[in-house]
């Protein structure tokens, strides 16, 4: 291919010439693959998609994942780049006397990445124009929701190795990067794969929490934490106590893993986290407006749902932190809110929270539940709701002393 400028100039020397451009324009990492077929995965996402490990997230073409070709006209080369984001909040979340915070995973801390790396991958469009002096040139960005996986493509152009818990692996960043790639029909040299990996170690699979991850690079992502604090109707209970209080996303597969020890980059203002989003206050964020939901979390990648896996959520995560000062909250949200989703969390998390000490409340509430629980259900998400209470009564009845004559609970 010719390039303006030289008619000697080849690909291997535009190719230096874009890694120096990358810099300046913001790219941590970049390479360089080729656009065969990625045809050596086809059967094991065959075989994740028929176990049932797919979210539904994914893009539903299997062949369009695998085949560049079947996306791109006459694909030759797929030009991966990688961002580093920040690890560590640059001060930490004011403590506020009663209330309790949550945490959004570190992958959305700042301005949603997807906008980032869409810029960035722009500009590097735009300089390689430039540079290009044919007007067939052509280019096909992607960040993460595209057809094609974005640590395979990065793994094949040198960018790092996919761990065992399916994420990118750079020496430079650990796994704290943001992924996109450009496929293009210009031909350039490839880069080569890394030559480092997790060898024996097994962190990541081991500090699971949910036993998602399968030790070879793949997991059920259905039991993944990341997927569960997503989902839009009730979290199944196996789930709930686990997520702790981060409302969106996991990072504990990240946390533990060796490559990721000290690493905290801050190279990119947009990434900069505002712990004020990044740590929300759990009890306002139950009762949050749109209009103000929209404002402070609206450019986070975590907002993509919506509000209400979050502040289903946020219910979650007050029950697991045992918050008494939660309680009022919680019964105002049975009595007022009409989200069936929040009524059966809160019911659940109220069942929680109140301790056997407290027969008093006890017996209030399960008179609030025995009377909510007397709807016709219409829908399904009424009829787990229904399912919910029955549980969060069965829950607080256990909670009640025993009548040690009669042996059973004295009401």
């Amino acid at each position: 291919m010719k390039v303006k400028g030289s008619e000697s100039m080849d690909t291997a020397l535009l190719k230096e010439k874009i890694q120096k451009k990358s810099k300046e324009l913001g790219i941590d990492k970049i390479g360089f693959a080729s656009a065969a077929p990625f045809d050596h995965l086809a059967q094991g996402m065959q075989e994740s998609k028929e176990l049932g490990h797919t979210t539904g997230f994914e893009h539903p073409i299997l062949e369009e994942r695998i085949y560049p070709e079947k996306i791109f006209d006459s694909p030759k080369t797929i030009i991966s780049i990688a961002l580093a984001y920040p690890t560590l909040p640059s001060q930490k979340p004011e403590r506020v006397k009663g209330e309790r915070r949550g945490a959004f995973a570190r992958a959305s801390w700042g301005e949603d990445y997807h906008f980032i790396l869409s810029r960035r991958m722009e500009a590097l469009i735009e300089y390689i124009k430039s540079e290009v002096n044919q007007e067939d040139v052509a280019f096909k960005p992607m960040v993460d929701t595209g057809e094609l996986i974005d640590v395979r493509v990065a793994e094949r152009a040198g960018i790092g190795f996919v761990g065992k818990n399916g994420l990118l692996v750079t020496k430079e960043f650990g796994s704290y990067v943001y992924l996109g790639e450009l496929i293009t029909n210009i031909e350039f040299p490839v880069d080569a794969p890394v030559d480092y990996g997790c060898g024996d170690c097994t962190r990541c699979v081991d500090f699971c929490p949910t036993n998602a991850l399968l030790g070879n690079g793949k997991m059920n992502a259905q039991r993944c934490l990341s997927y569960q604090t997503q989902t839009k109707g009730f979290m199944p209970k196996e789930y709930r106590k686990k997520m702790g209080h981060v409302i969106y996303g996991c990072d504990i597969c990240q946390q533990v893993c060796p490559y990721n020890k000290g690493k905290d980059f801050h190279l990119h203002p947009e990434m900069e986290p505002s712990v004020e989003e990044t740590h929300p206050l759990l009890k306002p964020l139950v009762t949050i407006s749109n209009k103000e939901f929209k404002e402070r979390f609206g450019k986070m990648a975590g907002s993509w749902r919506g509000k209400k896996p979050l502040q289903r959520n946020a219910i979650i995560a007050l029950a697991n932190y045992r918050d008494k000062t939660a309680v009022p909250l919680l019964l105002k949200v049975m009595k007022e809110d009409m989200r069936p989703v929040m009524k059966g969390t809160a019911a659940w998390a109220v069942s929680e929270i109140i301790s056997e000490s407290s027969e008093e409340l006890i017996h209030y509430f399960t008179e609030m539940l025995e009377k909510a629980r007397k709807i016709e259900a219409t829908t399904k998400e009424e009829a787990d709701l229904v399912i919910e209470l029955e549980e969060a009564i069965q829950t607080l009845h256990e909670k009640l002393p025993k009548n040690p004559e009669e042996g059973s609970y004295d009401d």
